[in-house]
Order: structure tokens, then C-alpha cells, then sequence
């Protein structure tokens, strides 16, 4: 667990340890595939797009806003924003990796929120081997996933129930960051932006304009 003092803890570990997330992340995967085909993108495209992403909170995003009109820029920096989290995360990271800067660089690319918590050693170290077997696991699921959402006939996003990840998706990482006053204030009053903007702005704009309110919650909490 991320608080654990196990030291050099190794791939196999890890390829042990993220299995069952790898099977949640399979079923994710799927839906993503699907939807991405239901919205239009090419299905080589949205297999591409998760091995070269790997990350599903920034392709939903992207892919949903790019679906409902909105423009490049907009679906990006809508990505960009929900995987922003990872800055942070990768200069905690940082010093526990290998070689040249962009070796490291390179390396931090395998960071996922679980694998990240998962192989911390709760010291302000963390166990890079069993970093990338935990992470890989996932990956390799993720990119299976995605290839059988677009790929295999007849799976219809409706009939399955996928069409309601993506909302869900988000909704529970809602639900699980929303712990005190400022924070729900923070999330409250993103939403009221989004939706005040939604009949007035082209598509994807609410979505990042909504992030001023962390910048208010950001600022507050200080």
C-alpha cells in the first residue's frame, strides 16, 4: 500500500499487484473504444490514441468535447487540465528514477494513479521496478480494451450500459475528491459555471472555464 516500508519490491510484484486493477481497467477500456466509435473516431485512431495517451480521464474528455463540436484546441487543453494532477505526482517521482533527464522523463510516462500510490514506500521513495510491472499490467489492458471496443461487431454502447461510464467516470472522481466545505464549494461553484456557459459558448469552453473556481479554491485553502 502507499504507506508500506517494503524496499526494492520488483516487476513481478507489481505485474501481481495490478492485475485486478488491470481487469477494471480492461472493462473501462472497452467503453471507451465503443464510445469513441459511436462519436465518430475512426477505430485506428481511438487504439492510437490510448497507446500513445494511457490515460482515460483526458481521452473521454477529449474525445467528448471534440464529439460535441468543440475545437482542437478546446478538446486538448480540456486533456491537459485532467492530467495535470501528474506534474506533481512526476516531481514526487522524480529522484526514485534512472539515468539522464530524459530517461526519467521517459520512465515517468509509465505513472498511473494507482501504480503511483501503490509503489510509494511512504518515505518519499518509491520502487520503480514494481512501478512499471504495475503499470504495465494496466496498459497492456488498457490498449487491449480499446482494440476490442472498436473492433469486435455488435457492441452496441447503449444496449451495454457503456454509454453511462463516461459520466460516471468523472462523477466518481468527484465524489471521491469532495472531503470538506471548500472543496465541494470549489466543485459547486465549477458547475455553475459550466452550465451558465453551455447555452452561450461553443463546445469545450465551459468545460475549461469551470477551472477558475480551483484557482479561487486554490487560494483560498491557503
Amino acid at each position: 500500500m502507499a504507506g508500506s516500508t517494503e524496499a526494492d519490491r520488483g516487476w513481478r510484484e507489481g505485474v501481481r499487484d495490478g492485475t485486478p486493477y488491470a481487469a477494471a481497467t480492461f472493462v473501462l477500456a472497452v467503453s471507451f473504444g465503443v464510445v469513441a466509435v459511436d462519436l465518430g473516431v475512426p477505430a485506428v485512431a481511438a487504439v492510437v490514441m490510448s497507446a500513445v495517451v494511457y490515460s482515460g480521464s483526458a481521452q473521454f474528455a477529449a474525445v467528448g468535447i471534440a464529439a460535441a463540436g468543440g475545437g482542437i484546441a478546446a478538446a486538448v487543453g480540456a486533456a491537459a487540465l485532467v492530467s495535470s494532477r501528474f506534474l506533481p505526482m512526476g516531481f514526487a517521482l522524480g529522484p526514485s528514477l534512472r539515468g539522464s533527464r530524459l530517461r526519467r522523463a521517459l520512465e515517468g510516462q509509465a505513472t498511473v494513479d494507482s501504480a503511483w500510490a501503490m509503489a510509494s514506500r511512504g518515505d518519499g521513495r518509491f520502487d520503480r521496478r514494481y512501478l512499471f510491472g504495475h503499470s504495465g499490467t494496466q496498459y497492456v489492458a488498457w490498449v487491449l480494451g480499446t482494440a476490442v471496443g472498436v473492433f469486435v461487431p455488435g457492441l452496441d454502447s447503449r444496449a451495454l450500459g457503456l454509454d453511462a461510464v463516461f459520466p460516471v467516470f468523472f462523477l466518481a472522481i468527484l465524489v471521491a475528491e469532495v472531503r470538506d466545505r471548500l472543496r465541494f464549494g470549489v466543485a459547486l461553484a465549477g458547475a455553475v459555471i459550466a452550465l451558465a456557459l453551455v447555452p452561450v459558448s461553443p463546445p469545450g469552453l465551459p468545460v475549461l472555464a469551470a477551472t477558475a473556481a480551483a484557482l479561487v479554491g486554490l487560494r483560498a485553502g491557503r
